[in-house]
C-alpha cells in the first residue's frame, strides 16, 4: 500500500508527462528499440575537407590562437605540468589523480572497475556500487582539461596541438560510437564536442592538424550530435535541469558551426528554440534556478557566456527572456557572493562542475564567470579591483556589450535582498552575509534542506552547508549529504524533512507557507514550511532569525507545530570551527539546553569528505530559542 501511495505521489510531483515518457522510455530500452535508434560503429563518411572547413563563415566562440602578454600564472603552469605527467585534478579538487600516460578512458580510477567497451550505452549500469561513481570515468572524457593546454599555449606561445589530437584520437579509439559509459549521458557528449571545438578553432592553423585527424574528429562529432538530438527528450522531460540547457545549446551551436552536416539546419533551429524554452522555464523570473544549487547555477552562467559569444560572432540574437534571465541570474549570484574572495555558500548539489576553466582563480571563486557575463550584458568590469584571473574568461569569449541591452551594475547594498521565486532571503552587511532558504518546490528538490541558514562573517563561512560528496555512494552517506543532517535546520529524531526515495527522488516535498523580512532596530526574518508530512500531514516548521545591527549576534527560534508526541526536536548547526560561537539555548519552558557534539562529515569538493563535529540542541518540547554570538 505504501508503494502505491508513493507512486501516486511521484506521479503528482513529476506530472503525467514525466510518467508516460519514463514508462515508454524504459520499454524502449528493455526491448532493444533504443539500440536500433542508436547504431553502434556506423560507417565513416567524409562531410567536408579541412581546407573547406577553414573557409566557412560562421565562427565559434574563439577565432584562432589567442596570445596573452606577461608570465604564465603559476597555478596554470602547475596544472600543465601535472597533465604532462598524466595527472588530472578531478572535480576541481585540490589533489591531482595519477591516471598515467596510458589511461584507457573506461576505468574508474577510484574503484579500478573497467566498463566494457563493446556494450551498447543502454546496457551500461551507471548506478552499481561495485563500479563506483560513473562521474570518475566521465570527468576526463568531457575534455575540460584541454583548456589547461590551450591557456598554457596562449601564455607561452608553444604549440601543444599534437598532444591534444593524441588525446582525442585515443578517446575515439577506446570509445566506439554509441558504446560504453561515455555515451551514457548526452550532456557529457555535448561538453566533449564543445571542448573539442575549442581546440579545433584554437589550433586550426597548426601543421599538426591533418586531413586524417580532422576527418576522424568530424565523424565522431557528427554521431555525438546526432545522439544528443535523438535523445533530447530524456533531458527535457525526465531530467530537466542543466543537462537540458547544455544539450539544447549544443544543438544550436552544432547546427550553426557545422552547417555541412545533413541535419544541421534542423539542429540549429530546434536547439535555439528549445534553449530559449529551457532558460524561460528553469531560470525563474527573479534569477534563481530550479536546481537550488549555486554550482549548477554557475554552470548556467558559463552556458550563457558561450551562447552569447557564439551568437554575437554570427550576428544572431536570442529571445529577450534569455537576456533578462541572464541578468537576473547574475544579480542573484552577485548578491550571494562574499566580497573578499568571490565565494558563495556551498549550497545545493555541487559536483565540481566548471566546464570551461579559463581562469587561475580558486574553484569556489565565481568572479571570472560573473565578470564575463557582466561584460556581455553591461559592457564593463563587474569588480572594481579587476585582476587578470577574473577577466581572462571574458577575453576567451571576446565579451563585449550586446547591443540594445540597457542593464546596470547591481549593488550589494546593506540590508535584505529577497528572491521569492526561488525562496532565498539574504542579509548583506559590511562585515558579513546571512543566507536563508525558505522556498516552495514545484520542481524536483535534490536536498532536504529547507530553512537552512548559512552565516559568513569577516570573509569566513562560519556556519556552513555540508556539501554533496558523491551521487553514487553508500545509502547512509547519500542520506547524510542529501538529507537534513548536513544542514543548519531542524530534524525530528533522525527523520529528514522529506522522505527519501531511490536515487535522486524525494517524497513529501517541503513547501513554504510563510516568509517575510523586516528591518527596525534589528533585522528580522520569519519563515514557515510544511515539513515531515510523511510523519503527520499537519506538521509545520517555523523559524525566525533576528540579527543585531551592531554586533555579530543571531537569535534563531525554531518551533514545530503539531509535533508528534514524544519525538525529539533537533536544531542542527555546522560551525567552523565548532567553538567560534557562544551558544545559549532554551526550550519552550525556558530550560537551558546544552549543545551535544556529533561526528559528521563535510565535503568541500565532490568526492572528498572530511570528518567534522557538528552540534545539536535537543528537546521534546515544541520550541528552541538559540542565541549565537561571535566574540
Amino acid at each position: 500500500m505504501q508503494s502505491v501511495k508513493r507512486l501516486i505521489q511521484l506521479a503528482r510531483n513529476m506530472g503525467p508527462r514525466y510518467i508516460v515518457f519514463r514508462s515508454a522510455y524504459e520499454f524502449s530500452r528493455r526491448t532493444g528499440l533504443l539500440r536500433r535508434r542508436f547504431p553502434k560503429n556506423p560507417p565513416q563518411k567524409e562531410w567536408i575537407t579541412l581546407a573547406e572547413w577553414k573557409k566557412l563563415g560562421p565562427s565559434f566562440a574563439i577565432d584562432g590562437r589567442l596570445h596573452f602578454e606577461g608570465p604564465e600564472p603559476e597555478p596554470l603552469a602547475a596544472e600543465f605540468k601535472n597533465l604532462q605527467a598524466g595527472k588530472l585534478c578531478f572535480f576541481n579538487g585540490t589533489d591531482p589523480v595519477d591516471l598515467g600516460s596510458e589511461y584507457d578512458w573506461l576505468t574508474n580510477p577510484e574503484t579500478k572497475y573497467k566498463y566494457p567497451s563493446g556494450d551498447h550505452w543502454t546496457l551500461v549500469n551507471d548506478y552499481d556500487e561495485k563500479n563506483g561513481d560513473i562521474k570518475y570515468v566521465w570527468e576526463k572524457s568531457r575534455f575540460s582539461f584541454l583548456h589547461t593546454i590551450l591557456r598554457h599555449d596562449a601564455y607561452t606561445g608553444e604549440d601543444n596541438s599534437p598532444r591534444v589530437w593524441e588525446e582525442i584520437l585515443s578517446w575515439i579509439k577506446s570509445n566506439a560510437i554509441n558504446s560504453g559509459p561515455n555515451y551514457k549521458c548526452s550532456q557529457e557528449m555535448s561538453l566533449r564536442v564543445i571542448n573539442w571545438t575549442f581546440a579545433l578553432n584554437f589550433y586550426e592553423d597548426s601543421p599538426s592538424l591533418t586531413e586524417e585527424i580532422f576527418r576522424e574528429i568530424m565523424h565522431n562529432i557528427y554521431w555525438q550530435l546526432r545522439h544528443v538530438y535523438s535523445n533530447i527528450n530524456f533531458s527535457r522531460i525526465a531530467v530537466r535541469n542543466n543537462h537540458a540547457i547544455t544539450e539544447t545549446l549544443m544543438l544550436y551551436i552544432g547546427g550553426l558551426i557545422f552547417p555541412f552536416f545533413p541535419e544541421a539546419s534542423l539542429w540549429k533551429k530546434a536547439g535555439k528554440k528549445w534553449f530559449e524554452e529551457e532558460i524561460a522555464y528553469q531560470v525563474y523570473p527573479d534569477g534563481t534556478f530550479l536546481q537550488f544549487s549555486m554550482n549548477y547555477h554557475r554552470v548556467v552562467v558559463q552556458l550563457f557566456n558561450l551562447a552569447f559569444a557564439v551568437a554575437e560572432k554570427n550576428g544572431e540574437r536570442f529571445a529577450n527572456v534569455v537576456y533578462e534571465r541572464a541578468y537576473n541570474s547574475l544579480n542573484f549570484l552577485f548578491q550571494c557572493q562574499e566580497k573578499s574572495n568571490g565565494w558563495l555558500p556551498n549550497y545545493g548539489s555541487n559536483d565540481g562542475a566548471l566546464f570551461f576553466k579559463f581562469t587561475s582563480s580558486h574553484y569556489r571563486d565565481y568572479r571570472p564567470q560573473l565578470n564575463c557575463l557582466f561584460q556581455f550584458l553591461v559592457g564593463e568590469q563587474l569588480y572594481e579591483l579587476g585582476k587578470k584571473c577574473w577577466s581572462e574568461e571574458a577575453t576567451w569569449f571576446s565579451a563585449k556589450q550586446i547591443g540594445a541591452l540597457n542593464y546596470e551594475k547591481p549593488a550589494q547594498t546593506v540590508g535584505w535582498h529577497t528572491f521569492k521565486d526561488g525562496g532565498y532571503y539574504l542579509l548583506r552587511e559590511h562585515d558579513g552575509l546571512t543566507f536563508i532558504r525558505c522556498g516552495n518546490h514545484k520542481d524536483r528538490p535534490l536536498q532536504a534542506d529547507n530553512l537552512h541558514i548559512d552565516i559568513w562573517y569577516k570573509g569566513k563561512n562560519v556556519l556552513y552547508d555540508g556539501g554533496s560528496y558523491k551521487y553514487n555512494t553508500s545509502d547512509d552517506m547519500i542520506r547524510y549529504f542529501m538529507g537534513t543532517a548536513s544542514h543548519n535546520t531542524v530534524m525530528l529524531d533522525d527523520n529528514d524533512q522529506m522522505l527519501k526515495g531511490a536515487r535522486f527522488i524525494w517524497y513529501n516535498w517541503t513547501q513554504k507557507t510563510v516568509a517575510s523580512v523586516e528591518e527596525k532596530d534589528h533585522y528580522m526574518f520569519t519563515g514557515e514550511i510544511s515539513a515531515f508530512s510523511y510523519l503527520d500531514q499537519d506538521i509545520r516548521h517555523r523559524r525566525t532569525v533576528s540579527k543585531r545591527k551592531d554586533k555579530p549576534v543571531w537569535l534563531i527560534t525554531d518551533s514545530i507545530v503539531n509535533k508528534p508526541s514524544g519525538m525529539e526536536m533537533r536544531q542542527l548547526f555546522h560551525p567552523d570551527p565548532k567553538d567560534i560561537f557562544n551558544i545559549f539555548a532554551t526550550d519552550e519552558q525556558g530550560i537551558k539546553l546544552e549543545p551535544a557534539a556529533h561526528e559528521g562529515f563535510v565535503s568541500s569538493y565532490y568526492g572528498i569528505k572530511e570528518n567534522e563535529t557538528y552540534l545539536s540542541l535537543n528537546t521534546t518540547t515544541n520550541k528552541i530559542q538559540t542565541e549565537l554570538t561571535i566574540e
